[in-house]
């Protein structure tokens, strides 16, 4: 196990788990919290013996957002401290949704504004039935800029219209109808649900993992062209000319578990 200031950090097998660990103050992130995840994130996505990683907090809150002292001092901020600090959290942000292994947020508790991108940066996330939303940023006068990009990916624009601009609370249910949240379990089958997806997640050839994670960044949302086809004939002659697609069709055809297992 290894801790951070804000963090709890540990790798069992080839699972990581990184725990937000500011429950005396909902798990809100601040400009150490983005420093120590963007770390975090970049170091687990490097390291060969993970293979999936899940995102949790510790506490009855998932994550509330950006924390009140962090929110004072910026209120002091020129234009210029305002643009370095976001980018920051921008960089933060990209680090998670590209991260090379697979991520799975486990949503344990409410989840507001800047929170909700955290999830939506992950590959998969499953929450708690009791589990509140809130794209609360409007009420302070503010935009949800730095998150839109993945939260508008993960819940729709239509969606997006309504709650980005109503701020609206919404529950685990309505996350889940909009594809924000994969899953929703009661509080006793949360950890069975992350569990059913690491099981499936590791089970799987990871450097095909890996590509098919690039994969869908890469065509979601493009047009159908030329130059898209070209770059997914080219993914699949890669992907079966590499070690791991040999070995995978091998072990199907001679019925035995690949070498991965």
């Amino acid at each position: 196990m290894t801790d951070t200031s804000t963090l709890r950090i540990s790798t069992q097998g080839h699972v990581a788990t990184v725990a937000l660990n500011r429950p005396e103050v909902r798990n809100a992130f601040n400009d150490e919290v983005i420093a120590e995840l963007a770390e975090a994130f970049t170091r687990l996505g490097e390291a060969p013996e993970v293979r999936a990683i899940v995102l949790m907090a510790e506490g009855p809150a998932f994550c509330a957002g950006a924390d009140l002292n962090w929110m004072r001092r910026m209120a002091d901020y020129t234009r210029e401290e305002n643009l370095a600090d976001a980018e920051k959290l921008a960089f933060m942000l990209r680090t998670l949704y590209e991260c090379p292994k697979p991520t799975i947020a486990r949503v344990q508790g409410d989840v507001y504004a800047g929170g909700l991108g955290l999830v939506a940066c992950c590959d998969m996330a499953v929450a708690v039935e009791t589990a509140q939303f809130c794209v609360s940023e409007v009420k302070l006068g503010l935009i949800p800029a730095t998150i839109s990009p993945y939260l508008i990916r993960a819940m729709g624009a239509r969606a997006a219209h309504r709650y980005f601009l109503t701020a609206e609370r919404f529950g685990a249910a309505e996350a889940h109808r909009l594809g924000l949240v994969h899953e929703v379990a009661a509080a006793e089958g949360l950890d069975a649900a992350v569990a059913g997806l690491v099981a499936a997640l590791t089970a799987n050839s990871p450097n095909a993992v890996r590509e098919c994670k690039a994969l869908v960044q890469h065509v979601a949302g493009r047009d159908i062209t030329r130059l898209l086809i070209d770059h997914t004939v080219k993914g699949i002659a890669d992907i079966r000319a590499s070690d791991e697609g040999k070995e995978g069709v091998q072990s199907f055809l001679q019925k035995r578990k690949a070498g991965w297992l």
